[in-house]
């Protein structure tokens, strides 16, 4: 079994880290505030002081943190991961950032003997907690190698996907694609409901129709009347700042995006709306007060 470092204990860190203690893992794990760590701490996981000190003895080391400038600061601060990283070790960024900025912490690290692999998760906290979550890996391969077996501790799926930055790379062609899903889904409920269809039924049909998926069967009954969990798996402002990166690799490589725009604006509809601190499937609502209901 491993030691592993663990830095940054929010929604993804509280379910991830009992994951790694239940296949025998050694955590040591570390977050930005505090006060996220006591129920961790009853499950057997130890508490850093930094994140240089978490990585210290780690064979992996492995960081969840809102976005590219925590990643920096968790990474290469004064007390940041690459201070206490052994270079037998493994250091995975599991966040969803720009491919750019991964590349540029990996540099980093590369320049000083150590390894760095961006390797996001596909995935909520629910599908982490029943272990159908999804790991993609970008960097070394031998590194890939190192971590893997901790990874598969998270998720049953763990695929390298190439060289540095294209994991993240890909996450983010996938969160598009869940985004576009969501929203069409909120649309196509709003429209029949208009007709005169209820929504248990239209939401029922949608489920139990080839238009189905994972991401529809644990979110899509979220607008049915007084279903809206009062903690969002994740709410507006956070996928759209997925959405902001995803325009922006649209930009930089000049790849048409405009569904892509499309479901960023209906963020910004729900956000104006009132309804951002939901989770983004609120877009259903957006629809409604858009066609004059509700």
């Amino acid at each position: 079994m491993a030691t592993v470092g663990f830095i940054g204990l929010g929604d993804m860190g509280q379910v991830i880290v009992p994951r790694l203690l239940d296949a025998g893992h050694v955590v040591r794990g570390w977050n930005r505030s505090p006060g996220k760590s006591a129920e961790l701490e009853a499950r057997g996981m130890f508490v850093a002081a930094t994140p240089a000190e978490a990585s210290k003895e780690s064979d992996v080391v492995l960081s969840i943190v809102t976005d590219g400038a925590a990643v920096r600061e968790v990474a290469l601060g004064e007390t940041g991961i690459a201070e206490g990283l052994s270079p037998d070790a493994v250091y995975a960024d599991m966040s969803t950032i720009s491919p750019e900025v991964s590349r540029e912490v990996s540099a980093a690290f590369a320049d000083r003997g150590l390894v760095m692999l961006d390797a996001p998760l596909s995935g909520s906290p629910v599908t982490v907690r029943e272990g159908k979550a999804s790991v993609m890996v970008g960097g070394d391969e031998d590194a890939f190698g190192r971590a893997r077996e901790v990874l598969l501790a998270i998720g049953p799926k763990v695929t390298y996907i190439g060289g540095s930055g294209l994991a993240v790379q890909a996450k983010l062609s996938i969160n598009l694609l869940l985004m576009v899903e969501v929203i069409a889904f909120g649309e196509a409920v709003a429209l029949a409901e208009r007709g005169g269809v209820d929504r248990d039924v239209m939401v029922q049909a949608i489920l139990d129709s080839v238009a189905a998926s994972p991401v529809l069967s644990y979110r899509g009954p979220f607008i049915l009347e007084g279903s809206m969990p009062d903690k969002p798996l994740a709410d507006v402002p956070l996928q759209q700042k997925d959405m902001t990166l995803v325009l922006e690799q649209a930009r930089l490589l000049a790849s048409p995006a405009p569904l892509a725009a499309i479901a960023n604006d209906l963020m910004n509809a729900s956000r104006g709306m009132g309804f951002g601190h939901q989770d983004f499937v609120t877009a259903h609502r957006a629809y409604r007060r858009m066609g004059g209901e509700s």
